[in-house]
C-alpha cells in the first residue's frame, strides 16, 4: 500500500529551520482570500435547511477535525443531522489532512484501490479533481446531513452570506446571478477545500513533528512505541510515519482501503430508522464494495472489496478538548480508546469470538465477529503477540501525533 500526497510545498514552511520553539505562542497561520472564504463557509451554521448544522458541527478543530459530542461519541457515534431524527450510517471522519488525497484510482500490480474521499471511496474526485472537493459537496445536500433540497439553495444562502461579498470577489460578481449554479457549487466546494489544506487545518505541529524535524525528543516509552508502530505492530505498512521523499511530513495514511473485522456498533442509530434504512438491524456496511457495484467499469472487483473502509490518517488521533473526552475509532465508531484499538488489532484471532455486539472497551476475553467476514486483513494485524506493555508504548506514541504542541 503507498500513499500519494497532493498539495503544494506551503505546509512544509517551518521544518527546514526558522519557526517558533516548542511550547511558544504565535499568531494563527495567515489564510489567503480563498482559504478565508472556506473557513467562513465550514462554520456558517446558516448553510443548512433547517438552520443550525455547519461543517464543524461535526468536524470541530477541538476533536481533531471530527466529531465533538463526548456522549455521541460514546455510543453510537454518528451525529444527527440538522432534522431532528435523521441519522447517518457512519461516524465523521477527520477534515484535516484530507485533501491530499489521490483521485481514486485502482493500482493494477496490486488489484486494490487507492483514493478518494468518504470511507467508501464514493468522493472520486473525478468532478473536480480533487476528492475532498466532491466530498465537501456531499454533505450539503444529504437529508441525513444538512438536508438542503438542491444546489441552488446552498448557492443563494452563500450569495446573500456577510461573507457573500467575499465570494463575489474572488469568483466575480455574476457569481451569483442564478445563471452560473453549478460554477457556483463548485466554487464552494473549492473554497472549503482550500481551508481544509490550509496550515490552520494541516498544522503539522504534533511533538512527533518537532521530533522529526530536531526541535523534541520522544520519551524513552515514546520512542518504544515508534519502534514498535514500525516493526513489530506493522502499524506502518498502512499508515506510512516518515517523511516522503521530498522531506514533505508523513500523513500517517496510505490512502489505501481495508476490512480490519471490525464488530458492528449496534448503537447507531440508523439499525432503526427503517424509513431510511428498510434493513434495520439486518443491514451490513459493504463498505467499497458497496461503491464499487454502482459503477459498471468497477464491478469485477466488488467481491474482493466488500467490507473494506479507508485507512485514515492517524494524526490528530488522541486530540480532545479535555482529557475525559471520549472519542470514538472505527469507521463505525465502535472503539472508545486508542487502548481498545490497539488491543483488538493485537488479539481480535487471538480471542474466542463473542455475543452481543456492543461497542466498548477493550475485552479482556473475546472480541464479537466481523461485520464483514470476507477479505478480513489477517496479515496486518489480528495476532501481533504485543505484550500489555507494548501495546501501553504504541498508544504513547499515538499522542504525540496531536497538533498544538509547538507553533511551526
Amino acid at each position: 500500500m503507498a500513499f500519494v500526497a497532493l498539495l503544494g510545498l506551503l505546509t512544509l514552511g517551518g521544518f527546514a529551520g526558522g519557526g517558533s520553539p516548542p511550547g511558544e505562542k504565535a499568531g494563527p497561520p495567515a489564510l489567503t482570500s480563498v482559504e478565508q472564504l472556506g473557513r467562513s463557509l465550514f462554520f456558517d451554521t446558516g448553510l443548512s435547511e433547517p438552520p443550525g448544522q455547519s461543517c464543524a458541527s461535526c468536524h470541530a478543530p477541538a476533536a481533531g477535525w471530527t466529531g465533538p459530542n463526548a456522549r455521541v461519541n460514546a455510543h453510537g457515534a454518528v451525529y444527527e443531522g440538522a432534522v431532528p431524527g435523521r441519522f447517518g450510517n457512519r461516524k465523521p471522519p477527520s477534515a484535516a489532512y484530507a485533501t491530499r488525497a489521490p483521485v481514486f484510482h485502482r493500482i493494477e500490480a496490486e488489484g486494490t484501490f487507492q483514493g478518494g474521499r468518504f470511507s467508501d471511496g464514493r468522493a472520486t474526485g473525478e468532478k473536480l479533481g480533487n476528492p475532498a472537493a466532491d466530498q465537501a459537496q456531499g454533505p450539503l445536500l444529504n437529508p441525513v446531513e444538512q438536508n438542503n433540497p438542491h444546489a441552488a439553495s446552498v448557492v443563494a444562502k452563500v450569495c446573500a452570506a456577510p461573507y457573500g461579498k467575499l465570494f463575489r470577489d474572488v469568483h466575480g460578481q455574476a457569481i451569483c446571478d442564478g445563471a452560473h449554479v453549478d460554477r457556483a457549487y463548485d466554487a464552494i466546494a473549492r473554497a472549503i477545500v482550500a481551508y481544509e489544506g490550509s496550515r490552520e487545518v494541516n498544522a503539522f505541529s504534533s511533538k512527533y513533528d518537532a521530533y522529526l524535524a530536531g526541535r523534541a525528543e520522544l520519551t524513552a516509552v515514546e520512542k518504544q512505541g515508534l519502534q514498535l508502530f514500525e516493526g513489530k505492530a506493522k502499524c506502518a505498512q498502512c499508515h506510512p510515519s516518515q517523511p516522503g521523499p521530498r522531506g514533505e511530513p508523513p500523513l500517517f495514511t496510505d490512502d489505501s482501503y481495508d476490512n480490519l473485522g471490525l464488530p458492528r456498533n449496534l448503537e447507531n442509530p440508523w439499525y432503526t430508522l427503517t424509513e431510511r434504512n428498510p434493513l434495520g438491524a439486518a443491514w451490513v456496511d459493504h463498505g467499497l464494495g458497496a461503491f464499487l457495484v454502482q459503477r459498471p467499469d468497477f464491478r469485477p472487483f466488488v467481491r474482493a472489496n466488500l467490507g473494506l473502509h479507508k485507512v485514515p490518517t492517524l494524526r490528530n488521533v488522541d486530540k480532545r478538548p479535555r482529557p475525559d473526552f471520549v472519542k470514538a475509532y472505527g469507521h463505525n465508531g465502535y472503539f472508545k480508546s486508542l487502548e481498545s484499538v490497539v488491543h483488538f488489532y493485537n488479539t481480535r484471532d487471538v480471542l474466542p469470538v463473542c455475543l452481543p455486539e456492543t461497542p466498548g472497551l477493550a475485552s479482556d476475553d473475546c472480541w464479537p465477529p466481523p461485520e464483514v467476514g470476507l477479505n478480513v486483513n489477517t496479515e496486518e494485524l489480528g495476532a501481533l503477540g504485543l505484550s500489555g506493555q507494548e501495546e501501553a508504548a504504541i498508544v504513547a506514541f499515538l499522542r504525540t501525533l496531536s497538533d498544538g504542541f509547538f507553533q511551526p
